[in-house]
């Protein structure tokens, strides 16, 4: 049963907001104007890059460890590969972030404003202040909790995974962990990495030792529990809309 994501309810209500669904992919679009049809003929293009890659290259989907680069693959492979080589986790920990990357890289072509989530991993550019609620499942921290996104920090990749909330696989039990970089592709495979890490409390900083260690990786926040720690260029704040 796929999970409600009810967190849509807190998006800007100043732009066009659309929702794109193409087979396992489903991501909320906000621009300033609708772009519904570039943007399903830009999932269609890049899913379909990824889904022939896999066809000759079985692996790229299934395995859990980093593969080599292939300088003859599509420019989104070549950027899940290089990414998840970063954060030492499987090509595909980064497919999400990877598609909200090139689609929202895509769309700026007819919109200033640009913000797509896809299933946690949000592509954004904006020129006004933004928020990003952290949903953390049954944390008493879920929803409380915001971070401050800087019209100047855009384009920038933000993502959360999580060990106890969504389908997605963890060997983690973080409530939720957050990364910010300039790539949401990396962003992805980030938060893959840095959750696997946090099975209980204690975890958390070590894991944010970790976080410090991915280059690219601007700000990692890690929830478990009513615990949270965070590095990097990350602006907690109150709220979570």
């Amino acid at each position: 049963m796929s999970q409600s994501r009810f967190y849509r309810n807190w998006v800007d209500p100043g732009l066009i907001n659309f929702a794109v669904c193409e087979k396992e992919t489903d991501i909320l679009i906000s621009a300033e104007k609708n772009l519904k049809n570039e943007a399903k003929k830009l999932v269609r293009r890049f899913r379909r890059d990824i889904s022939d890659y896999i066809k000759i290259n079985p692996e790229f989907q299934g395995i859990l460890k980093p593969l080599p680069q292939d300088d003859g693959a599509p420019e989104i492979i070549k950027a899940m590969l290089a990414s998840t080589r970063l954060a030492g986790v499987g090509p595909m920990a980064a497919v999400a972030g990877a598609i909200s990357e090139f689609v929202g890289n895509g769309l700026l072509e007819y919109s200033r404003q640009v913000i797509l989530e896809n299933g946690g991993d949000i592509f954004m550019k904006t020129n006004k202040q933004r928020t990003v609620g952290i949903y953390a499942g049954g944390s008493v921290l879920s929803g409380k909790i915001a971070i401050k996104i800087v019209p100047e920090a855009t384009p920038i990749g933000i993502s959360t995974s999580s060990g106890t909330v969504g389908h997605s696989l963890s060997f983690g039990k973080a409530d939720a962990v957050t990364v910010i970089s300039s790539d949401a592709c990396l962003s992805d495979a980030c938060a893959t990495a840095v959750c696997n890490r946090v099975k209980n409390a204690t975890d958390i900083a070590p894991a944010l030792d970790f976080a410090k260690s991915i280059e690219g990786l601007r700000g990692c926040v890690v929830i478990y529990g009513d615990r949270i720690g965070s590095i990097g260029e990350i602006e907690l704040i109150q709220g979570g809309a």
